[in-house]
C-alpha cells in the first residue's frame, strides 16, 4: 500500500464540456532535477483551460479536429498555467535556500534555451497545471516575488494574460506616443493590453460592450469604443489619422475591417480568435502601406522577466472579479465562458 502523500487535483478527463472536470485525490508530484514542488496558492483561469478542454485548437490543415493548444493531450490532465504559490520543496541541483519563498510560474514549455525561445507548450496541457494544491515546474521559470506587494490573487492573474498582452506589445513594437487599438479590451488579454500600452505612454482606444465601458476607462483606456456601435465611426472619430498598432483578441472580420485603419508602417497582432478564425482581407492594405500582420503566442522568456519586475514593482494593479475554491472549477469555467466578468477569475486551492 502506498504512503506518498496525496492531493487534491482538477482533472479534465478528455475533451468536452465542463462534466468532464473532475475532482480527485491524487499523488503529489515529486520535483525531478532542476524543478521545484510549489504549494500553490492562487491560480488563474484562462480561455486557454477552455478551449484546451474542448479541444478548439485544431490542425494544420484541419481545423475543425479535437486538439490541444500543441497537438493531442494526454489525459487525465491537471489543467491551470497560472500558479502563484510558495516553493515546498526542490529536485536535485536546485538550491535549498528556494524553500518557503513566494514564486510566480511561467507556465510555458520552451523550444530552446536563451531569452527568445519559442513557447511550444503549456502547464495545464502538455503537462500538469496548477488546478491543485501542489504542482512541479522547472526552478529557473519559478520567479521570486516574495517582496511584492501584489496579493497572490493578482500574482497569479499575470503569466498567461500578462504574458501574452506582453508578447504583442513587444512584438508589435508599440512605443510611447502612438496610437493602439486594442479588441476585447474587457477580458484578460484585453485589460492586461490596456494597463501595459498606457504604462508605455502609447494613447489608447479600447473596443468593449455597453455595461464594461466604465471598467475598461478606469482601467487606463483614453476612449472605449461600443462594439455594439457602428465602429468604423466611432474609430474615424476617435482617430481621425488612423492607429500605429492593433492588439487584437478578436481577429474575424475584426482584422480585415481594421487594417486599412493602420497608418503607414503600422501592426496589426493577432493573440486570439474568438470572433472567428476565416477570414477575407484585402492583401493591398498590407503591402502598399508597409503594414505588417503578426502572429502573437504568449511571451519569450525575456518578456516573461520584464513582467516579473514589474510585479515586483506593481507597477500595475491587476483586476481580480471573482475567486473559487478548487472544487468549484468547473463553475468557475462556466463563469469565464459566459464572459460577464471584468478582470481575471481565480481558484485558491
Amino acid at each position: 500500500m502506498s504512503t506518498s502523500p496525496s492531493m487534491r487535483a482538477v482533472r479534465a478527463t478528455g475533451h468536452g464540456g465542463p462534466e468532464v472536470l473532475e475532482l480527485a485525490e491524487v499523488p503529489v508530484p515529486d520535483p525531478g532535477a532542476g524543478e521545484v514542488l510549489v504549494r500553490v496558492s492562487a491560480v488563474a483561469l484562462n480561455n486557454t483551460d477552455l478551449w484546451t478542454r474542448e479541444g478548439a485548437y485544431g490542425r494544420p490543415g484541419a481545423p475543425t479536429t479535437r486538439s490541444g493548444w500543441r497537438g493531442p493531450v494526454d489525459f487525465p490532465r491537471v489543467q491551470g498555467a497560472d500558479v502563484a504559490g510558495r516553493v515546498a520543496a526542490v529536485g536535485a541541483d536546485v538550491p535549498a535556500d528556494l524553500v518557503g519563498r513566494r514564486v510566480l510560474v511561467d507556465p510555458a514549455i520552451y523550444d530552446a534555451e536563451g531569452p527568445d525561445a519559442n513557447p511550444v507548450g503549456l502547464m495545464g496541457s502538455e503537462r500538469d497545471g496548477g488546478y491543485a494544491e501542489y504542482v512541479t515546474a522547472p526552478a529557473a521559470q519559478a520567479h521570486d516575488v516574495t517582496d511584492s506587494p501584489l496579493t497572490d490573487e493578482q500574482l497569479a492573474a499575470l503569466p498567461t494574460a500578462y504574458g501574452t498582452a506582453l508578447g504583442m506589445i513587444e512584438r508589435g513594437r508599440l512605443r510611447a506616443g502612438e496610437t493602439a487599438l486594442v479588441s476585447g479590451a474587457s477580458g484578460g488579454v484585453g485589460l492586461a493590453l490596456v494597463q501595459l500600452a498606457r504604462a508605455r505612454d502609447a494613447r489608447v482606444l479600447a473596443i468593449s460592450s455597453g455595461p464594461k465601458i466604465d471598467a475598461v476607462r478606469a482601467a487606463g483606456a483614453h476612449a472605449v469604443l461600443d462594439r455594439a456601435g457602428d465602429l468604423a465611426a466611432q474609430l474615424a472619430a476617435a482617430a481621425p489619422e488612423g492607429i500605429d498598432v492593433g492588439l487584437d483578441v478578436v481577429a474575424g472580420q475584426l482584422v480585415a475591417d481594421g487594417l486599412p485603419l493602420l497608418r503607414e508602417g503600422g501592426r496589426w497582432v493577432v493573440a486570439g480568435a474568438l470572433g472567428g478564425y476565416r477570414l477575407d482581407f484585402d492583401v493591398r492594405r498590407l503591402y502598399l502601406h508597409n503594414a505588417q500582420l503578426i502572429g502573437s503566442a504568449m511571451h519569450t522568456p525575456a518578456h516573461f522577466d520584464q513582467l516579473v519586475e514589474l510585479a515586483r514593482r506593481a507597477a500595475f494593479q491587476p483586476v481580480i472579479a471573482a475567486a473559487y475554491p478548487l472544487e468549484r472549477a468547473a463553475e468557475a469555467q462556466e463563469a469565464l465562458a459566459r464572459r460577464e466578468h471584468v478582470g481575471k477569475l481565480v481558484l485558491r486551492p
